[in-house]
């Protein structure tokens, strides 16, 4: 009977044409059976296996490796060709319990880089077959063993996330994000994503804001946008005093919805002593043909109609509302003030009003006043000191959020 060196090299050699297995992966048996007399009472077995996994049939060829085991007084060498052959059959056939086991033989014969590549089989076809939790416990062992394949890295990432290990995935992701912006690359948005979702699932609300930002500022989209506004209202901590200033941040990027959206944006502006803006959301919801149309069309136009006799109310009242701001012991009703006139046009006596107020200080809410001042620059058109003054903004109940948002909006326009 022929040599049996060339059977099992055609054995094994034939498999990672099959399996699409790491390049090298299969270089080790293949080398063996070159270098080593394998008998043909056992070689006999490993012809078939081949055979089996050439047509695909890789649970066939597991079993033929049975037969192989059955014989008597293997040497090491028919170990290893068995073993090599295993791991691809295995592979095959999605067993990576098998794969492990052929593995455990064969380690002690590979260099390193060729251990790395049988590790990154087994944590690949693990996960693919469903099993997170050894998939990621193969995967961190390929990156202590000094691996560093981008893919290995995928593989870590979806075992974590299938397990549920979300501090994990929300500190390699983060770590890769860090990693790519010092790099002077944008992190991609699928990245991005996975860090949003790991932090909201972590309750991470510092790393949700982080990657919130990271998102708008690399992939800003209206559809974002709409996600992000419609669900801040709904945050743990976030003060109905805000919704104002949701709607404005909706009207900014494009995102009202309809006809309640400007109606009940105009009726808050104006009850909030911004009857300018007010008029303003009315008139654009006129133009965007959202309001004024249908039988609701004259109630539309009544209210632009009360907006108007507010502005003139507001502005016979001026002297003494400015005489009672400057009045106060607080700050606050300067900066308000300030504000409506700059929504009023008057950039100039509105800006040095909101300074006066902020100089002033003694604030209700020091971080709503900077927030303010800065939404007062923004309007204003200056743009640079809006986002100097929302920098400022450290507060947790929605003004420090909003003032991040701002400053994203403010960049992209």
């Amino acid at each position: 009977m022929k040599n049996f060196k060339t059977v099992v090299a055609a054995a094994v050699g034939v498999l990672a044409f099959n399996l699409g297995a790491p390049s090298g992966q299969l270089g080790f048996a293949q080398a063996v059976a070159q270098a080593e007399t394998v008998r043909p009472e056992v070689g006999k077995h490993l012809k078939d296996a081949a055979g089996f996994i050439k047509a695909g049939k890789y649970k066939e060829a597991l079993a033929k490796l049975r037969d192989a085991e059955g014989v008597a007084n293997r040497t090491p060498a028919e170990n290893n060709a068995i073993e090599g052959t295993r791991f691809s059959a295995a592979m095959g056939a999605s067993d990576a319990d098998s794969m492990v086991k052929a593995f455990d033989v064969l380690k002690a014969r590979l260099g390193g880089p060729q251990q790395l590549q049988y590790m990154e089989a087994i944590a690949g076809t693990y996960l693919r077959a469903g099993n997170a939790a050894k998939a990621l416990e193969w995967a961190n062992k390929y990156f202590a063993a000094g691996g560093n394949s981008a893919t290995m890295k995928t593989v870590q990432q979806q075992a974590q996330f299938k397990s549920g290990d979300m501090g994990a995935v929300l500190k390699d992701t983060l770590a890769e994000v860090q990693a790519d912006e010092k790099a002077g690359k944008a992190p991609t948005q699928d990245k991005l994503n996975l860090l949003l979702y790991a932090a909201q699932k972590k309750n991470d609300a510092a790393t949700e804001s982080l990657a919130t930002e990271k998102l708008l500022n690399y992939y800003p989209r209206k559809e974002l946008w709409a996600q992000i506004l419609g669900s801040l209202p709904s945050k743990k901590g976030f003060s109905p005093r805000f919704s104002l200033d949701v709607y404005r941040l909706q009207l900014a990027t494009g995102n009202m919805r309809g006809v309640d959206d400007y109606m009940e944006m105009a009726q808050l502006a104006a009850q909030a002593g911004y009857p300018e803006e007010g008029k303003k959301v009315v008139e654009q919801g006129l133009a965007a043909n959202v309001l004024g149309q249908g039988a609701e069309g004259a109630r539309h136009k009544r209210l632009l109609d009360l907006m108007v006799k507010k502005i003139a109310e507001a502005k016979a009242d001026f002297p003494n509302a400015e005489k009672a701001a400057n009045a106060s012991k607080t700050g606050d009703e300067l900066v308000k003030l300030g504000l409506a006139k700059v929504f009023g046009g008057d950039k100039a006596t509105g800006l040095k009003l909101v300074d006066a107020g902020v100089a002033k200080g003694n604030f209700t809410r020091a971080d709503d006043a900077k927030y303010y001042q800065g939404l007062a620059y923004y309007f204003a058109g200056e743009t640079s000191k809006a986002q100097a003054a929302w920098r400022g903004v450290k507060g947790t109940d929605g003004s420090g959020e909003l003032a991040r948002l701002w400053g994203i909006q403010s960049r992209k326009k």
